[in-house]
């Protein structure tokens, strides 16, 4: 008899057990007519032990799923209040709300309206800033606890800003039956939905700025491209504007040159010497206007070089500059 009572009280906390063992036990003891009763009486509250405690757990796992609906989305994201702001505004105006559709016809829930109040939510009167969608006359929409008839849905959005680079995100769903007005709240799948929609916006955002960050960047880059540019030229025609001022004082130092070590032969032409004397003999007759090149100056005396390489002397007399 204590066997069997330990394998049929498995389920029983220590307490009930040991109870259960003492009053077993007492039974045992006893006579043979009062051992018989009390098997009995034992049997008998050991099965409604039995039932009580095998239904326990069976309520308990079905208030465990009650708390599933209604608990809503919170979430922390790595981004701006003002980046999320404006995701949230987008989905709000959408016309949609996502993760649910009235009696499986439809992919989700269109022609919602996007408000700033909702009567089907408390007052919000903590910080930030709350938004609603709401789609009335929806037909018993799925993702709801029991769920029937016909009424209102309405989802709400809260912005809280963290700090200046983390934002708080709650959404809420519930549907409202117009004629018994029975709440009947969501089990996430219309919260989890529209988050990922309000996600899809932020990294759409985010690709914006992104792709704009880097425009600026490629942008600044050409600009400074082109200022090397420009300033090079700049440089080359600097360069350039001396070499052309060093080109004429070159050019205008040769003809110096050649003024001071040129000069033409006077009319009627003379006879190149081959010393500088009077005396000395003639080595050929250069005509007027004939040029020659000044190699030795003395007093009187040019040793000069002619045109066809010749060398000899002229007397100054006898020259005269370049025209």
């Amino acid at each position: 008899m204590v066997n069997y009572n330990r394998k049929c009280m498995r389920n029983v906390d220590k307490k009930t057990e040991m109870r259960s063992l003492i009053v077993a036990g007492g039974y045992s003891l006893a006579g043979n007519h009062r051992a018989a009763r009390g098997r009995r009486l034992s049997t008998a509250i050991l099965s409604v032990l039995w039932l009580a405690f095998a239904v326990a757990p069976l309520r308990g796992r079905e208030h465990k799923k009650r708390e599933d609906f209604g608990l809503g989305f919170s979430t922390e994201i790595a981004v701006p209040e003002s980046e999320v702001l404006q995701a949230v505004e987008a989905v709000v105006d959408d016309g949609i709300i996502q993760g649910s559709k009235e009696y499986n016809k439809d992919k989700y829930i269109e022609h919602a309206t996007a408000t700033t109040f909702s009567p089907l939510f408390p007052q919000w009167k903590d910080p930030g800033k709350v938004f609603y969608k709401v789609r009335a006359k929806v037909l018993a929409p799925v993702n709801f606890k029991e769920a029937g008839d016909e009424g209102t849905l309405a989802v709400r959005y809260v912005v809280q800003s963290r700090d200046p680079s983390k934002t708080i995100l709650r959404i809420d769903a519930v549907f409202v039956e117009d004629f018994r007005r029975t709440v009947h709240p969501s089990d996430g799948s219309v919260e989890s939905a529209e988050y990922k929609d309000i996600q899809d916006h932020i990294d759409a955002l985010e690709l914006q700025k992104t792709q704009a960050q880097e425009g600026e960047k490629h942008r600044q880059e050409e600009l400074g491209r082109q200022a090397l540019e420009r300033e090079s030229e700049q440089d080359e025609a600097v360069a350039l504007a001396a070499s052309q001022t060093s080109v004429q004082g070159l050019e205008q130092h040769v003809r110096d040159l050649r003024q001071q070590a040129e000069r033409v032969i006077k009319a009627p032409g003379a006879q190149l010497k081959s010393a500088p004397f009077h005396t000395a003999s003639n080595l050929k007759s250069l005509e007027t206007g004939a040029e020659v090149v000044i190699v030795i100056a003395t007093p009187y005396w040019y040793g000069v070089e002619t045109e066809d390489g010749q060398h000899g002397w002229i007397h100054r007399e006898q020259l005269e500059p370049l025209p």
